[in-house]
């Protein structure tokens, strides 16, 4: 009990994770998907990796965002041939847990965050991780992968959403948004809509008979995607790995 109440109220030792396969592409394809999914710490098992495997060869993924994941600093994930940034937020033994961004490609540039404000003021920040790729045209696809705060009033759900506006603001270009964004009332909703929107967001467009996680209807999982085309898009729900589904959704560059 102890080391459990450890974890939540200190720091992790490491907070910028990666790792880097030697079978990696210099950029990424002009058509590519992406796999979102709060994973609930159930990456680091081979029920977990056996799943991807099999999903893969159905729908090819580009890039995988985990929330929730479960990673060991500079160690490959049990899915082959991947490299990798996260960003830790709690760490427990040899273990550490946050968002995670592993891709077929390289990683220009990666940037970890926390959250300004701690769930139910003693607990943990959440973590966010910012990653820069690069099209075979030289331009760049920004990614940030994130898990908004739970537990605090709406009002510093606003100041974080705010935050992760900030870090973003300056940078006009192809990106995406996406995550575990715990908007799970009317109000969270309808300011992190209008945050996107501000910014030229589209979400990527599930239905409420998707299965997306939701609390009181409202949606909790989001892709948001700017600068890019949407082709196609699903939710997978058999799988028995976590109380969320994975988001897929395939883009295209604008030519």
């Amino acid at each position: 009990m102890l080391n459990e109440l450890k974890s939540l109220l200190i720091k992790p030792s490491i907070h910028h994770h990666s790792y880097s396969h030697t079978v990696c592409d210099d950029t990424v394809p002009d058509e590519f998907s992406i796999l979102c999914w709060n994973v609930h710490k159930n990456n680091d098992t081979f029920s977990f990796s056996n799943y991807i495997q099999e999903f893969v060869k159905r729908k090819p993924v580009d890039f995988f965002l985990f929330q929730e994941a479960d990673f060991k600093h500079d160690i490959e994930l049990k899915i082959p041939t991947l490299t990798f940034n996260a960003a830790a937020n709690l760490e427990k033994g040899s273990a550490f847990y946050g968002v995670l961004t592993a891709s077929k490609c390289k990683t220009e540039y990666s940037k970890p965050f926390l959250s300004h404000g701690k769930e139910l003021l003693f607990g943990p920040r959440k973590s966010l991780l910012l990653t820069r790729h690069t099209f075979k045209d030289g331009s760049s696809l920004l990614i940030l992968n994130l898990h908004a705060i739970n537990f605090r009033e709406n009002r510093h759900y606003y100041k974080e959403i705010d935050h992760i506006i900030n870090i973003i603001d300056n940078y006009k270009g192809s990106m995406i948004i996406a995550g575990d964004f715990n908007s799970w009332n009317k109000n969270r909703m309808k300011f992190l809509h209008s945050k996107m929107k501000d910014l030229n967001f589209d979400p990527v467009p599930f239905s409420k008979s998707d299965k997306v996680k939701s609390f009181m209807k409202n949606h909790l999982d989001f892709i948001f995607y700017r600068g890019i085309e949407l082709v196609e898009q699903s939710i997978e729900r058999n799988h028995k790995l976590s109380d969320h589904h994975p988001l897929f959704a395939r883009f295209t560059k604008l030519s």
